[in-house]
């Protein structure tokens, strides 16, 4: 559907964003964001004054909305138009080197799980001593007598 066949009324009804796909649609090619939203500033029959005022807010819901693509240069189009090619490099050495990092990480949890307290010298660490607690005594407060 053109632009020029909706009526005004349903018009000032749609968003900006939703008008875009319209002028980016009907124009058949990708465009500068700014002459974008003049566009649809026309469409509306806005002042111009509201192209400067406003051209932040429909960047950032052109940035958002995901039926648009941000192109080289400043040039927008529509999702749809464009596939995305993800292209993922993986160098042998990389992966080598990956694959140390992740034994040292295991040797260095291997180490941390050690005991700690472990003293090689003394192999009696472990071993409570019974004599060890014979010459302890256990005497009362003198505060807390005073309270009883």
């Amino acid at each position: 559907m053109k632009l020029s066949e909706i009526p005004k009324e349903e018009l000032e009804l749609m968003g900006y964003d939703d008008i875009a796909v319209l002028v980016l649609q009907e124009s058949g090619k990708k465009m500068k964001l700014r002459d974008i939203f003049k566009k649809v500033c026309e469409v509306l029959e806005l002042p111009e004054e509201v192209i400067d005022e406003r051209l932040v807010d429909f960047f950032e819901l052109m940035s958002i909305n995901k039926k648009f693509i941000m192109l080289k240069n400043g040039y927008w189009d529509l999702q749809s138009k464009h596939k995305l090619d993800i292209v993922i490099e993986e160098d042998e050495d990389d992966e080598e080197e990956l694959i140390d990092e992740e034994l040292e990480e295991e040797n260095v949890i291997e180490e941390e799980d050690e005991d700690i307290f472990y003293d090689k010298d003394d192999d009696d660490d472990d071993v409570v001593d019974d004599d060890d607690l014979s010459d302890l005594v256990i005497m009362d407060d003198p505060e807390d007598e005073s309270n009883l």
